[in-house]
This record gives C-alpha cells, structure tokens and sequence, in this order.
C-alpha cells in the first residue's frame, strides 16, 4: 500500500493522547483563565482579509459565524452545525441553487446592539463582494454565488448560480466573522485595528507584540458556555520561548503545533501533566515565483526550481525536526479528489529519481540562457516553524542545480505585506493553509490573481480559472478528479506558477488541565473557546 493510501480516505490521523480524557466523560468545572502562546504577531483584527493563524488564534472567540465544523467532530470534513443559524445546517432548494438560513433572535453583540440578519448579509457582501480598496481572502470560495438577501430580521438567503458541493464548506470558513452592519457602514475598516463581536468572549485590551486580553461574555446565547473567566493570548515569536512558556505554566497551550523534539522534550520534563493530540494538517508551504520579475517570468525556470526539491528525501529528514511530513500535490493529501502518489510521481519535480530531476532542471536552466551560480532571493517570513527551517533547506536543493540563494527574512507583518502588496520578491515563500478540507475550495489558491485573493504569483491563467469553474459546476465526483488532475498539471508541471513543498503535521503537546478542546486537521478550527474549562 502506497504512503498516501495508508493515510486514509481523508488522510487524518486519530488523534494520539498521553493522559488525555474527554469531555463527555467529565463534569465541566467554570472559571479560569485561559493563558496561551501565539507564535506570530497579527497583521490585523479583520477576519475577512487575513489568512494567518495570527488573526484566527487571537481573534475567533470574539465572534460569531454563521455555521462552523462541529466542535466535538473537528476533523471531520462534512459535520457542520449552526452558530447563529437554527437547527439544522439546511439543505438546498430550487435545484441546489438556493440555501435558507433561519437566525437566532436571541444573539447581541457586545455593545449590546441585536444581531440580525441584515448583519450577517452585510457581513458576507463585504467578503464575497469587497468595496474598493477593502481585501477579501476568500472571495474566490464564493464564485458559485449569485446573491446574499435579508428579508427579514432572522432569515438570510444565499442564491447560487449554479448547485456546488463547495458553497456549504466555504460558509463554514472560520474566518467569516459576523460583523456590525452599523460598524461596517461607518467604516469598511474599522475591524483592520478594531473588535467588537458577539462571540463567547469579550474584549478587554491587545497590546500588540505582547498579549491579547478577554473576558466571560455573560449574555452568549449558548446557555452555560463559556465555561473559562476569560484568556490571556501571549504573543512570542520563537519556538523555545512557546515550548518553555508551556513547561513553566506560564502559558497552558499554543494551538499552531511544535516539532516532535518539542513534543518529545515536554513529556519528558512534565509526564502526565502534559496532554498530547496529533493530526494530519491541512496545510502546505508554497514556492511562489513572481511571475513579473525576470527570469521567473520563464516557465522552464520556473519549473527547474520545482524539478531541483527532493520532496520525498525530505520528507524523511525533515519530519525530524519540523512540522512538517506528507509529499503531496495541491490537494490535502489522502483525499478523493487529491493525486495517489502513481499520479503524483508522474508530475515534474514530484518524481522520486532526483539524478534525473536535477539533470532535467540543469538543462531548462541552461535552455533558458541561466548561467551557473546565478543568484536571487528567497523572500521568507520569521517564523521558525516551518517557514526558516524549510527556507534554509530550499536553499541548499536549488544549491545542487547551480543556483545561489539567498534569503530575505521578515516579520509577519512586513512578510505580508511585501508578499500581498509590494510584490518586491524574485521567489517568495508562500502558503496554503485551509481550515475545512475541501479541495475544490483549497485549489482555488492557484487562480488567477485577479480571481482569487490568496494568489500571489501575479499570473493571469484563463484556463485555469475556465478548469475550476468546470470543477464547481460538476456534482460528478469522477468527472471532478479527472478535471482537477489536469488543473494540477497544469499549475504544477506546465507553468509550475507555484508548488507544494511538504505537507505538514499537526503535534499539540498541552498542559493536561485544559480540558474539552479536541485537535482537528487545521490549527484554524475550534478556537472560539466556548467548550474549554480548565481542570486543576
């Protein structure tokens, strides 16, 4: 049995416990707070535009979304329930083109305001329809629908254009804070620097690069939740100052995953007053070449710099000492619509002969008139897990084809903000970091970057983007992987306008107090804190 087979049809790992209880089986104790490490400082508050795990992380539990994956079920990849809808997540109507939403009427936000669904409608107009000048990340997800309605206080209807398998998924987004309309009218920015939600916790004070403060929000709608006082999100870049805040209880928990040294080094130290959960993680660091700056404008250049990364070698060597683990295409590895690993090894650079990928690279090199030694700049964020550890291994790959790299650093910030905005990279490191697992959603991170949001390339693809609209439209999951087959062929191999390094690997290894949290395949999922108590 191949690798990727041995994963499972969704490749999610059961979660690994050294002393851990679940909830079900435990009284829930109140009070508390909870104390945990954010590796990265956010950019910004605003759900909508980021995709780090520096918003989600610190931001999540202020707010409400409209559905979410269940928080008992989190690596589950089709169990989704209302938050602010009732009942049931609904079905589709009118021949799979109409989903109706009913909304609580018990729901304020923290100013005390009620939330309606004229909220939620602006909310989600802001995210798939952006005003001028305001950044949507997942506008892309929402191209199956036509339009966003309230027709009264508590219902919300979403018309499609066509039925699609990915509009339930893409609404399930974590990031889909339900913001004040009020707010959002007095200033489409306003949530960049500002918060104000009807999560289960409230406010209290950010004092960005230190901490993140919130309190009980005593009139969530949940009745009984949350169980914890309030948390305390520390913010601290290097991983040993995450890994020592958890052995000296300064911090209970960091919710992104350590390396299994780190792992290895807790339990060691702290025996069974440390939990730890494992899980396949759906998220991959990207090469991204920026397709305006010579030579990477150049197909074949681009392609030798994926021909040159010996992906399954490192595999082996980096799961060591990183977060990361699984070789794999576009798609979350494992899943229906992803490549085997037959298909996989048939596209250029994923092949497991490396004499002869680096002997192809070498010579679409030299076609392409790039002399030995030639040098360009790896743009990189400053975070160690797995962005530098990653880099400098990148590094020494495009070595052994005759380059010479070099590697700019950058807080989270800046790193983003050059990535995004500037555009002022030869070769950037990138990311693909999806919260559900649905391909047909993740993929559209390789459109067009007039299309979707997350595209950082700068390339316009018209076949691409014709490909993904053909993948969204089929209810065929046959006539889907044959479609997405050749979408990755062409994004990887053809033009190789960015590619996959290592998929990663989820290890949480948590003070074994906290209690009621279950890991999932995405360190965006479950973090609104509502089921967390803490037990002494």
């Amino acid at each position: 049995m191949s690798r990727l087979a041995r994963l499972g049809s969704f490749a999610i790992a059961a979660s690994v416990a050294i002393g851990l209880s679940t909830g079900s089986a435990m009284a829930q104790t109140s009070g508390g707070i909870l104390k945990y490490v954010i590796p990265s400082n956010p950019p910004s508050a605003d759900g909508h535009r980021e995709t780090t795990f520096g918003t989600i992380h610190p931001f999540a539990q202020f707010y409400s979304v409209l559905i979410r994956i269940n928080p008992d079920n989190p690596s589950s990849t089709t169990d989704f329930k209302c938050d602010l809808c009732v009942g049931d997540v609904p079905k589709a109507t009118n021949g799979g083109k109409k989903f109706t939403f009913k909304i609580r009427d018990d729901v304020k936000f923290h100013d005390g305001s009620k939330l309606t669904a004229q909220d939620i409608k602006a909310s989600f107009d802001r995210i798939i329809n952006p005003p001028e000048g305001i950044l949507s990340a997942r506008k892309a997800y929402f191209v199956m629908v036509d339009k966003v309605s309230a027709p009264n206080d508590t219902t919300i209807v979403f018309d499609l254009k066509y039925p699609s398998g990915a509009f339930i998924p893409a609404v399930a987004m974590p990031y889909n804070f339900v913001y004040s309309k009020a707010k959002l009218d007095q200033d489409q920015r306003w949530y960049e620097k500002n918060v104000m939600g009807s999560g289960p916790f409230k406010f209290v004070e950010w004092q960005p690069g230190a901490f993140i403060k919130a309190e009980r929000n005593p009139d969530y709608y949940v009745k009984g939740r949350p169980y914890l006082d309030g948390t305390e999100a520390i913010f601290a870049r290097k991983q040993s100052v995450n890994v020592q805040a958890i052995r000296g209880d300064r911090a209970f928990i960091q919710f992104r995953g350590f390396p299994p040294k780190s792992r290895d080094d807790l339990v060691a130290a702290l025996g069974d007053k440390i939990t730890v959960q494992e899980s396949d993680w759906n998220c991959v660091l990207t090469v991204t070449p920026n397709t305006k700056v010579k030579p990477f404008d150049d197909a074949r250049v681009r392609r030798a710099l994926s021909l040159g990364i010996d992906r399954w070698g490192g595999s082996e060597y980096l799961s060591k000492i990183a977060i990361v683990k699984t070789v794999g295409g576009i798609g979350f590895p494992g899943h229906p619509l992803s490549a085997t690993e037959e298909e996989l090894v048939k596209i250029a650079g994923f092949g497991k002969d490396m004499a002869k990928n680096r002997a192809e690279a070498k010579r679409l090199l030299k076609e392409a008139g790039i002399p030995e030694g030639y040098t360009f700049e790896l743009h990189n964020r400053g975070v160690d897990q797995p962005y530098k550890i990653v880099g400098t291994w990148l590094i020494d790959q495009w070595r052994q084809i005759g380059l010479n790299v070099t590697q700019r650093v950058q807080p989270s910030g800046p790193f983003y903000a050059t990535l995004r905005k500037k555009k002022d990279f030869d070769v950037s490191m990138d990311f693909n970091c999806q919260s559900i697992v649905n391909p047909l959603l993740d993929v559209s991170k390789y459109l067009s970057a007039d299309v979707s949001g997350a595209s950082n390339g700068q390339y316009i693809d018209r076949e691409l983007d014709k490909m993904y609209d053909q993948m969204n439209r089929s209810g065929d999951v046959a006539e889907q992987r044959k479609i997405m087959r050749a979408y990755e062929k062409r994004v990887l191999d053809e033009q190789a306008w960015a590619f996959p390094t290592l998929w990663w690997y989820r290890i949480i290894p948590h003070r074994s107090k906290v209690k009621g949290w279950k890991v999932s395949p995405s360190h965006y999922l479950n973090l609104d804190f509502a089921n967390i108590w803490l037990e002494e």
